[in-house]
């Protein structure tokens, strides 16, 4: 059973969210929010199709950059 389906509000989420956050060691809770905001930023994604469509809108509108500049201010080790 998923979380959702145990809590009754949003305010219970939160709560057992916090309670998971306060039992995780200091020394981790960087990696955890990290974590979050990556698992976040993934489930709001737009569609792959929506994606798609919009890159070969701009791509056909010849809205593109070089390659090279993808990768500036990206620290690759």
């Amino acid at each position: 059973m998923s979380i959702e389906a145990q809590s009754p509000s949003n305010t219970n989420f939160e709560k057992a969210v916090i309670k998971e956050v306060r039992a995780t060691p200091e020394m981790h809770r960087a990696a955890l929010l990290e974590i979050i905001r990556l698992f976040r930023q993934s489930v709001t994604l737009p569609p792959a199709e929506v994606s798609f469509r919009q890159g070969w809108q701009e791509a056909m509108l010849g809205e593109t950059k070089p390659v090279y500049n993808l990768w500036e201010d990206i620290d690759a080790e």
